[in-house]
């Protein structure tokens, strides 16, 4: 298949080398990156000139507007674009109404799974728009990742990342938290985990992602909190969710206390460039005044 792709960053560029490694003809663009092994093109345009899917991989919403509107003058109708980035809702249902003008369907497809997972492989894609659509790129999926849910029309798989994101933020919130009271009131940090990971406090971010140096699988914690998943990118989710959550007037106060609490530390202390589950040393280092 004849694939092009637009943003080659440190997602992006795993991702179409092993598009490639299956057989695929992938040319890419970006503004700035110029990995190895990937045929570059020298406008998101050319990259996208006779391309059956464009593949997108970018910041934010405002540019993901901006570059579909340059691609529908050179993608060819029955050709889809599928998104990759994490963008508010409202932006991907923007993009699917635009390019469904054109007879190019849209899928929205955020991924997680962190660099690591688009560089093995495997990603999980939460994905809106057509189900013609989603049946053509799966296969694509199943190349660069381990699952693909179809979540339902254009925008929810937007809807599905932000909202399992919220989700994590908090989690990890309350699993720093605890472990900095569990020091305090003298419990040892194995048998925390010995307990909470076993018992009703389960939680990805205690049984996969635990927090604290050498205490349950390897994670960021083990390695100076250099980032998997970046404080400043968790803050970027969590406040895509307040804004959905507004745009949809739903009640979400912890998910608004979280995006405050990683504002705080991204913005005013030490968080950004370290690891989301940082927020561990910080509550270490703080008391309750």
């Amino acid at each position: 298949m004849k694939i092009g792709f637009i943003g080659l960053g440190n997602m992006g560029a795993p991702m179409a080398r092993n598009l490639i490694a299956a057989g695929h003809d992938v040319t890419g663009f970006d503004l700035a990156a110029t990995p190895e092994g990937i045929t570059m093109a020298h406008s998101l345009t050319e990259a996208a000139d006779g391309a059956e899917i464009v593949i997108t991989m970018l910041p934010n919403g405002e540019i993901l507007r901006q570059v579909a509107s340059d691609l529908l003058t050179h993608m060819s109708p029955g050709s889809i674009l599928l998104d990759c980035s994490t963008v508010d809702v409202a932006s991907a249902r923007a993009v699917a109404d635009q390019t469904g003008t054109k007879g190019i369907p849209s899928l929205d497809a955020p991924v997680s799974g962190g660099v690591g997972g688009a560089t093995a492989g495997t990603l999980t894609f939460m994905v809106g728009g057509p189900d013609d659509a989603f049946a053509k790129a799966k296969p694509l999926f199943d190349i660069m990742g381990q699952k693909a849910v179809h979540c339902g029309p254009s925008g929810n798989g937007q809807a599905a990342k932000i909202c399992n994101n919220m989700i994590l933020g908090v989690t990890m919130i309350a699993t720093c938290e605890a472990f900095a009271l569990a020091d305090k009131l003298g419990l040892d940090r194995q048998a925390m985990f010995d307990v909470v990971s076993t018992s009703s406090g389960y939680s990805w971010s205690m049984n996969a992602y635990c927090p604290a140096p050498g205490i349950g699988p390897q994670s960021p914690a083990d390695n100076d909190y250099i980032p998997g998943f970046a404080s400043e990118l968790m803050l970027k989710d969590l406040r895509l969710s307040q804004q959905a959550a507004e745009d949809a007037d739903a009640d979400t106060p912890i998910g608004q206390a979280a995006t405050n609490l990683y504002a705080q530390f991204v913005e005013d202390e030490n968080g950004k460039g370290q690891d989301f589950s940082a927020m561990l040393p910080r509550f270490e280092s703080r008391s309750r005044s």
